[in-house]
């Protein structure tokens, strides 16, 4: 077990209010980060043995890679302006190659220009990757009657009533794959692709939506990159803002699982498989199945909303090849990602040499990259022998590159129930777990099955958690359970 413990207090001093943080993702770690900034006195406690949830900057052949998520969005801020924060501004880098392909109907083809999550607002910047028919299906899109969205819509359904399957299955559903590892068609529109959904309220055609959208694009904006990475692998946030979290006196705790919680007359009571804890709040920053089952007693509405968020389950391949090997094979750009229309196992490929300047920079004599397997109701595939997972991306890999050559290393990550679905109305269900949660003085939610998966999302979602604790004065001394509610 692993603890950094808060520093020597002035035993006249008064007590800081106690938060104690369930989980150590992204999400409570920037929980921590910044109720430690307003002067409250935290413990995180961890599960397992290792910090950063879906963030891991691990290695292979000697050479720093990231085993879980590689980057974050740049042009939302709360990511960027995290790891600014812990010191890491200096080791911030954007992709040093933007351009990837779709590996579909037989050959890689161009990622289109000039869309929002698949969706054109020029049909010929499809050309090529649809049939003549899907592009004739396109043009028809600006003479349909309006589509009735209401209060939510699956991003699939809505897409393909207004510009056909084949945008759908093609292009947007590889682009959500790779953020969500879901389906298209039961994703919901206003949660994923929120401003898409707003400018489609707003005009009778989609391709008009999208060419507003674009057209209100901030010039200043549009030509920064879309996209940031760290030096090392963006693993090395969660690890930098853990230790900003111990150098303010936060204790980290690894290897203790919660197993009760409890609201008394003297706060909230964790119950743990170390030492209990006593606190003024708590933060929940475990995934949503975790969360459920520790709030089934103090708020059963809550956990039952909980307990009806499903996860997607994928595997990510990372292989070393010789550079001599691969780099006169693979085409240019960062990667491609792979339809499931297509039937083909891997849904993406990530040619993190390419992508990354830090990564060539780091092994010079090899080439890395990955691939990614598994969308949601294929958990199957997380159930085969690591050298078949190999095997299988080798053999996808080969029918859409030319690669021949085999790895000089391989490592698989799996992520077990690891991607939060945001089905239709997931928002809705979100403001009631945030509703009876709120009804419970000093426990705040907070991380990707909330308010998006991404690394700024997660960030911001904690931010506020952190910030309505902060906001209440002594969170849940004197009213036991049942006040409140």
């Amino acid at each position: 077990m692993e603890s950094s413990r808060a520093p020597h207090r002035d035993p006249a001093a008064p007590a800081a209010r106690h938060v104690v943080v369930i989980g150590g993702g992204i999400a409570g770690l920037a929980a921590a980060h910044r109720l430690l900034g307003a002067g409250v006195r935290v413990t995180l406690l961890e599960a397992t043995a290792r910090l950063g949830g879906k963030l891991w900057a691990g290695e292979i052949e000697g050479a720093p890679v990231d085993l879980g998520a590689e980057s974050m969005l740049a042009r939302r801020p709360e990511g960027v302006a995290l790891a600014e924060a812990v010191g890491l501004g200096p080791r911030l880098q954007p992709p040093t190659a933007t351009t990837a392909s779709v590996w579909t109907r037989g050959r890689l083809r161009p990622m289109p220009r000039g869309h929002v999550m698949g969706v054109p607002g020029d049909p010929a910047a499809l050309a090529g990757l649809l049939s003549e028919e899907g592009l004739a299906r396109l043009a028809e899109e600006p003479g349909l009657p309006p589509t009735e969205i209401g209060d939510d819509i699956a991003v699939g359904a809505y897409v393909a009533e207004r510009l056909g399957r084949e945008v759908v299955d093609r292009l947007v559903e590889p682009l959500l794959g790779g953020v969500y590892a879901g389906d298209a068609y039961r994703i919901s529109m206003k949660a994923a692709v929120p401003q898409l959904f707003g400018a489609a309220r707003t005009h009778g055609s989609l391709l008009a939506a999208v060419r507003g959208l674009q057209s209100g694009q901030d010039p200043l904006a549009a030509a920064r990159p879309v996209f940031a990475g760290v030096e090392g692998g963006v693993g090395r946030l969660a690890d930098a803002v853990a230790d900003a979290v111990r150098a303010a006196g936060g204790e980290i705790v690894l290897e203790t699982p919660v197993l009760g919680l409890a609201r008394r007359a003297d706060g909230w009571h964790i119950r743990t498989t170390g030492r209990p804890l006593t606190a003024d709040g708590v933060i929940m920053a475990a995934p949503a199945w975790a969360a459920s089952v520790l709030l089934a007693d103090e708020s059963p509405a809550a956990a039952a909303g909980l307990a009806t968020v499903e996860y997607a389950s994928m595997a990510l391949v990372t292989m070393a090849f010789r550079r001599a090997d691969a780099d006169p094979v693979l085409p240019d750009g960062s990667g491609f990602l792979v339809p499931p229309v297509d039937g083909r196992t891997i849904k993406a490929s990530t040619f993190s040499t390419r992508k990354w300047g830090w990564t060539a920079d780091a092994a010079p004599g090899l080439f890395l990259l990955r691939t990614s397997i598994g969308r949601y109701g294929e958990e199957e595939q997380l159930q085969r022998e690591d050298a078949e997972l190999v095997d299988v991306s080798l053999r996808d890999l080969g029918a859409a590159t030319g690669l021949t050559a085999r790895p000089v290393a391989t490592e698989v990550t799996r992520w077990t129930d690891g991607l939060p679905q945001y089905p239709v109305g997931h928002l809705d269900r979100v403001a009631r777990i945030r509703e009876a949660v709120a009804k419970l003085p000093g426990l705040r939610v907070c991380g990707a099955a909330y308010d998006g998966v991404g690394i700024p999302a997660c960030v911001a979602s904690a931010q506020r958690a952190a910030d309505e604790i902060i906001a209440t004065s002594t969170p849940a001394r004197g009213t036991a359970r049942g006040a409140g509610e």
